[in-house]
């Protein structure tokens, strides 16, 4: 495809829709032509980002729509299946679509089909593109030698309000351990390049949302837990979330060790997060720690401003349109495919199963493996 500019056609213009919105308007080839946003709020916001947008009454209005080159779907999480089946039954064009690609494990054998009939999909794991993860991912083997301890570290604000509270239930979400560590289970298995073998969990709900109704039911989703995860490769990785934890300095921290030394990346929150009674906020960096000769060596990795001003992850969301947009033109490859889409969420079904039945979990078990 060789068109000047690649107008997309996003599906749902919620906080993270319109976060991807204000990071496509920095793009120099793309723009969005289209939006489909039931909520009239959220679409009037939309539309106030991207003015020469068209709003549309559903999919099939928005996939009609001359100039949709390409799709984001950034809805509630309990309805990218079935937006990825109807664009693929309707119009086969590429989709970025936002983790997690599924949410039950009865629904994710529905996935061949949509691989089948899209030309392109590519699951939108914005962690990867932060500057200082990316950093990390690409410096942890030579540092350690050969990771056989990984510990991904979140300690985080609770679950942002959202439009009708899907994010409450597990039922929308597929679980705290789906719906947020999806991507941690991603990273896992990009840095240590190998598929997980066994999960095991212990968490639960301890301080968030205890007091909240909606239509008197109390939300069921996790709010802190330890998953361990046995890979393939003989490593070993450790996920420690917590969503009371936004009094951190940092909000997530990676550490690989090997037999030659340790690498670790410490990344600040979204920076309107940050208390301004304490200064600008902190610059991520990369620690690396050799063992011989000893002594840990720091950097930091700063980002464009303009870039931590579209969006909450540290200017990854820029960088994951840059380079689909030059999947889409058929410049470049899809770095997240379906089967590591499927992977993450797989991974979190699996510990949301041991940490609620304190049991193991072998994978892919009862999982069609997607090939």
């Amino acid at each position: 495809m060789t068109k000047s500019s690649i107008g997309y056609g996003i599906v749902g213009c919620g906080m993270m829709g319109q976060e991807h919105i204000r990071n496509i308007a920095l793009l120099p080839d793309a723009h969005v032509a289209a939006i489909f946003e039931p909520d009239p709020g959220m679409l009037a916001a939309s539309l106030a980002l991207a003015p020469d947008a068209r709003p549309a009454a559903s999919i099939a209005e928005l996939l009609a729509m001359d100039g949709v080159d390409c799709v984001l779907i950034a809805s509630p999480n309990h309805r990218h299946l079935g937006q990825l089946e109807e664009i693929a039954a309707r119009r086969p064009l590429p989709v970025l679509v936002e983790k997690p690609l599924f949410t039950a494990a009865e629904d994710e054998k529905r996935i061949a089909a949509v691989k089948a009939r899209l030309p392109l999909v590519w699951v939108a794991m914005e962690y990867r593109y932060m500057p200082p993860v990316a950093a990390f991912v690409e410096q942890a083997g030579d540092a350690t030698g050969g990771i056989r301890m990984l510990t991904i570290r979140e300690h985080r604000f609770p679950f942002l309000a959202k439009v009708g509270d899907w994010n409450r239930f597990n039922r929308n979400t597929g679980g705290t351990f789906v719906e947020k560590c999806c991507h941690f289970f991603d990273l896992m298995r990009l840095i240590l390049r190998s598929d997980p073998v066994r999960v095991m969990a212990s968490a639960g709900q301890a301080v968030n949302h205890l007091d909240e109704r909606y239509a008197g039911e109390t939300p069921d989703i996790l709010d802190h837990g330890y998953v361990l995860i046995d890979f393939a490769s003989g490593a070993r990785a450790m996920l420690e979330l917590c969503m009371f934890g936004e009094g951190s300095r940092y909000q997530e921290e990676l550490c690989a060790v090997g037999g030659n030394g340790k690498i670790e990346c410490r990344v600040p929150g979204p920076g309107r997060f940050w208390p301004r009674h304490l200064g600008a906020a902190p610059t991520p960096e990369l620690i690396v720690s050799p063992r011989k000769p000893p002594g840990p060596r720091a950097l930091e990795i700063p980002v464009d401003a303009r870039l931590l001003a579209a969006g909450d992850h540290n200017g990854s969301t820029y960088f994951e349109h840059a380079r689909f947009v030059a999947a889409v033109r058929g410049q470049g490859k899809v770095e997240v495919t379906l089967q590591d889409g499927w992977w993450a969420v797989v991974m979190g079904l699996a510990a949301e199963k041991s940490a609620r039945g304190g049991c193991t979990v072998e994978l892919p078990g009862e999982f069609a493996l997607l090939t």
